[in-house]
């Protein structure tokens, strides 16, 4: 039987993403991991690409911009709090924070998030950065 863990989200964080935003993790389990992800203010991140994972993101507060791109298709999506997106296997992606408080929110990554090679930076996103 597996025990039942809690958790905060702590004022430092845990790692820097490859795309340079600040991670804080929460919790894993066999086929997914949580974390709280924050941008400082005036922000932009690497774009990038998974190699072998889908995010959930779900928005608690500040404002930005998320840029995805598949093949031909490309979407620049306004997000604030209770917004929610997906980053399917394969998608380009860069976000930033055009608000004036710290863009914060939750990512499910399935399967587990296995390590820093598993986004491959990007030569050029939406966004300079």
């Amino acid at each position: 039987m597996r025990q039942y863990k809690s958790n905060r989200v702590s004022d430092s964080y845990d790692a820097l993403a490859p795309d340079g935003s600040e991670i804080r993790l929460l919790h894993s389990l066999s086929g997914v991991s949580v974390v709280h992800c924050r941008l400082p203010v005036g922000a932009v991140t690497v774009p990038v690409r998974h190699r072998t994972v889908e995010e959930v993101w779900f928005f608690l507060a500040g404002a930005g911009q998320v840029w995805r791109k598949q093949g031909e298709r490309e979407q620049v999506l306004d997000v604030a709090p209770g917004q929610s997106l997906t980053i399917p296997l394969g998608t380009d992606f860069q976000f930033r924070n055009t608000g004036d408080v710290p863009l914060e929110f939750i990512i499910a990554t399935t399967p587990p998030w296995p390590g820093e090679d598993e986004a491959v930076p990007l030569d050029r996103g939406h966004w300079e950065f």
